[in-house]
């Protein structure tokens, strides 16, 4: 393979490599949405502070997942969806369906979250439907027009806020440390298999953990010289992600626990959250937990219109090479300023953005939520799966080649994931 310009560059110094730091956090903030932020509350008001180890566990395999994909990325010159192709076809069909429908169902979710805060802090300005709207709109330009490098500072900035109001409020409501670090310690109270599988295979975890390769490369990392540096940028956002798992988790156990109060479900729930922040320590405070409510949920919404786009336009990349265009599916060939702005990735913009309008209006049929159930079950066992088969054989480097650690790592995800995916089919409302 041809060593191309980006592939030489030198990695910065070791003093420098903080500052360079930034696709861990873009993977991280995306895959913490509002859902997550209410699943992890519940389980702290449910349980208190007995599931902290599962938050732990739960980053420590996101961390070998995002590490694997970067891994793969840096160490073959090929991206995931190049590696998952050379597993057979069944990888393209069942990866065509699921990103075409998880793109319309998730279209209108990332947008009903983003406006639910907004609609809180702007009553009587307009529906919910239309913030939803203004979000999409705002998402789809933002990313249109710009490139990863602006998309990054936008995103570090929605983390900070999320991560100051989230953590600011957890030292507010004063946590019990005892209990605290007594929850280190694996536990399993009685009703609590589901919500502790939740937190270990939910929180940071999608699709977008596949991103993460596409966004090393984005940033101007190119080749195993710089698996180093994506290792410590992956652990860093990992961490962050943890400290706000626990940060949740506190105000979970310490607002709700002790009171009995329940949370509505689904995103909604954080508005109920807010409330409870009001009674308790009055309307500034649930203003700033809006604010932080919204940063999360913007952030994932603009992280998805992004790095999903990418992966969708590397798979018609290669669905074009395996059709006789060789240049298509090479990439190093495919600049990453030609894919931001290649007309896969803007029509994936489009399709995330304007036919899940009309679910802000109506109720999601129950065929599609069945459809999106099923498949989105399903991907991360496959995620988790493919990458022991192809960081284990000789489509990579032997030198870059899973070591026991990686190996146990993955197949611990693999088995949680299988688990979680035949509890997420069964619960389904056949």
């Amino acid at each position: 393979m041809t060593t191309t310009r980006e592939e030489a560059q030198p990695q910065p110094p070791v003093r420098r490599r903080w500052r360079s730091i930034g696709p861990g956090i873009v993977v991280a903030a995306t895959g913490v949405g509002a859902g997550d932020l209410v699943a992890t509350t519940v389980a702290g008001s449910r349980f208190g502070y007995t599931l902290v180890w599962a938050a732990v566990v739960g980053c420590l395999i996101k961390i070998s997942l995002a590490e694997a994909t970067g891994r793969w990325h840096l160490a073959t010159g090929r991206t995931i969806f190049d590696g998952w192709r050379s597993l057979g076809r069944w990888t393209v069909w069942y990866f065509g369906i699921y990103i075409v429908v998880w793109g319309f169902v998730y279209g209108g979710t990332a947008m009903t979250a983003s406006a639910l805060p907004l609609a809180s802090l702007f009553p009587d300005t307009f529906a919910l439907s239309t913030w939803g709207i203004l979000c999409g709109l705002i998402g789809l330009v933002f990313v249109w027009l710009n490139r990863y490098a602006v998309i990054e500072k936008i995103m570090m900035v929605l983390i900070g806020v999320m991560f100051v109001v989230v953590v600011g409020i957890a030292v507010r409501v004063a946590p019990d440390t005892g209990a605290l670090i007594a929850g280190m310690a694996p536990t399993l109270p009685d009703g609590s298999m589901v919500y502790t599988l939740g937190l270990i295979g939910g929180v940071g975890g999608t699709i977008t953990l596949a991103a993460y390769g596409y966004w090393v490369n984005a940033k101007g990392w190119n080749g195993p010289g710089w698996i180093a540096m994506m290792r410590l940028d992956n652990r860093v956002a990992y961490l962050t992600t943890g400290i706000f798992v626990v940060a949740m988790l506190i105000i979970g156990a310490e607002l709700l626990h002790a009171t009995d109060v329940a949370l509505t479900s689904g995103d909604r729930g954080l508005l109920d959250l807010g409330n409870v922040l009001e009674d308790r320590f009055g309307a500034a405070t649930s203003t700033i937990f809006l604010i932080g409510f919204f940063a999360a949920s913007f952030s994932s919404l603009i992280g998805v219109w992004h790095g999903v786009s990418l992966l969708f336009a590397d798979f018609v990349a290669r669905q074009r090479a395996g059709d006789g265009d060789p240049d298509a599916g090479a990439t190093e060939k495919v600049t990453r300023g030609d894919r931001e702005r290649s007309l896969p990735f803007r029509a994936y913009l489009l399709w995330l953005t304007f036919p899940p309008m009309g679910l802000l209006f109506l109720d999601r049929p129950i065929q599609l939520i069945l459809a999106y159930g099923v498949l989105g079950a399903f991907f991360m066992p496959f995620l988790a799966i493919t990458l022991l088969w192809m960081l284990n054989t000789d489509r990579a480097p032997r030198e870059w080649r899973n070591g026991p650690l990686s190996n146990a790592m993955l197949a611990l995800s693999a088995l949680l994931f299988v688990v979680l995916c035949v509890h997420e089919v069964v619960e389904l409302p056949w």
